[in-house]
């Protein structure tokens, strides 16, 4: 039984550490049951995980970050991956962004599964070009974040990540950012921090 993650009702350490080890091990068992890393690797591309299933901090959104290199990075090539991905029943929706000729050199793909907890989850799979400008960054990143924590910080992030309301889409960058580089302890100090700190474009901070 999953454990109820609404923001109104309180949860003990021992439960949020909880639910955010049933999340990395449902994300998991998605990756593993829907062939994600076999399925790229199958058509020569390399698949890194990054985000916050690298990092041991997912907690109430059901998202994985993978990003895949290959060399050349081709159109087809990568449509045809993903039409092998599509024939998966299990995959709901795909939608698909070009920027191969920016500094970006990559395709997004982003994919909705039903996954083994008979919910939604979103899967951000980035194409990118290997060589190109972000190859390796966000996985140093999220090495370094990783790194960075101590039991203390990663159950403020992880509960500030559990406060915040599903509906709200917050980038996990700003939660690593507000706690471990500015002290943010508390969500009302959080929400404050993020009108003092607004997102723009792609954040390179690492700590």
């Amino acid at each position: 039984m999953d454990i109820q993650t609404s923001a109104t009702r309180p949860i003990d350490s021992v439960g949020l550490l909880q639910l955010a080890a049933q999340r990395e091990q449902t994300a998991r068992q998605l990756l593993a049951r829907a062939q994600i890393r076999e399925t790229w690797e199958e058509a020569g591309a390399e698949v890194h995980l990054v985000g916050s299933l690298r990092m041991g901090l997912m907690m109430n959104h059901r998202d994985i970050d993978l990003h895949i290199y290959s060399d050349p990075l081709e159109l087809e090539a990568s449509f045809g991956t993903m039409a092998r991905l599509a024939a998966d029943p299990a995959l709901k929706r795909i939608e698909c962004i070009n920027l191969i000729d920016t500094e970006e050199a990559c395709i997004e793909w982003h994919a909705w599964y039903a996954g083994p907890d008979d919910a939604l989850w979103q899967l951000d799979m980035i194409h990118i070009q290997k060589g190109s400008r972000y190859e390796g960054y966000f996985e140093r990143m999220a090495d370094r974040i990783q790194a960075s924590l101590t039991p203390e910080t990663r159950e403020t992030i992880l509960r500030l990540k559990y406060e915040t309301p599903e509906e709200q889409k917050i980038a996990g960058i700003e939660y690593y950012q507000a706690v471990l580089r500015d002290g943010i302890r508390t969500y009302d100090d959080f929400q404050n921090w993020r009108q003092e700190h607004p997102l723009s474009g792609i954040i390179t901070w690492i700590p």
